[in-house]
């Protein structure tokens, strides 16, 4: 397998928040296309990443309606789970794998990513296992000292597997819990906690910096990134213009779109 190919994006805005998520599918492809590995960092500015679940809540326009107020924009994501918060302290990590030469399963899959955060932050006592009064609550949740920082998710496209990594640095993270729980609770009523649905509890989450003091999504990347000495540093905007076959971007993009259709009418429903 070649060295691992790294890519930071930037903090992306509202109106390109399809990007990221367009991107990965583009480089799992090109992953088990090439046999080529790639780390692949990202943020949004203030969105709610929602799960295709959570476009079927009963109460969906309730739960959206809650959003406009908090300034966070909702995005329906092309991969399964439950909905996270995305801003400048929050680091998503895609480390996206070739699957041609090699067979992984589900479990040795997430556990490639573990063993990433643990070489990356020794001096802190990281452990797996569910959150479940979490957002996004799974099985593959990162603790420390009994509080989640973390959640991995993974999607697999023909030759090609992307275990996703949200990573709680630094910022309000009670805020997010209280924003996700108001979000569920209008989405549920009575039935909140339910259906599949976390109950989510603010406090059962925490920050990485609440356990390594000034702890920034810069630094996170700078010790990600070491774990790879031999690493080539691309540049994610290069790396698409220098597409061969830019439509398969495109055909993401027109994806995502689609999937967030829903958004876009339940908003029309409530003018």
């Amino acid at each position: 397998m070649k060295s691992i190919h790294i890519l930071n994006q930037p903090l992306y805005q509202t109106q390109e928040f399809f990007t990221p998520f367009a991107l990965t599918d583009v480089l799992i492809e090109d992953s088990g296309q090439q046999e080529q590995p790639y780390l692949h960092f990202w943020q949004l500015s203030q969105g709610m990443i929602l799960g295709m679940k959570d476009t079927r809540l009963p109460q969906l326009q309730a739960a959206l309606a809650t959003l406009p107020a908090t300034g966070y924009t909702p995005v329906v994501r092309n991969s399964g789970g439950l909905g996270v918060v995305a801003d400048a302290g929050i680091l998503n990590v895609s480390l996206i794998l070739p699957l041609t030469n090699q067979k992984l399963s589900t479990d040795e899959a997430y556990e490639k990513m573990y063993h990433l955060i643990q070489q990356a932050f020794p001096e802190v006592t990281i452990t797996t296992g569910e959150v479940a009064t979490s957002y996004c609550p799974g099985e593959f949740d990162l603790s420390i000292e009994g509080q989640k920082i973390a959640g991995i998710a993974q999607r697999r496209i023909k030759n090609g597997v992307v275990i996703m990594l949200y990573l709680s640095v630094n910022g309000d993270q009670p805020g997010r819990g209280v924003l996700v729980r108001n979000f569920y609770q209008a989405g549920l009523k009575e039935a909140f906690g339910t259906q599949g649905y976390p109950p989510v509890d603010p406090t059962s989450m925490a920050n990485l910096a609440d356990f390594l003091p000034g702890m920034t999504p810069k630094e996170v990347i700078k010790r990600l990134s070491a774990v790879f000495p031999k690493a080539k540093h691309l540049d994610s905007r290069d790396w698409l213009n220098q597409l061969a076959d830019t439509s398969r971007y495109e055909s993401r993009l027109a994806s995502m779109a689609q999937r967030n259709q829903i958004i876009k009418e339940q908003k029309n429903d409530s003018l």
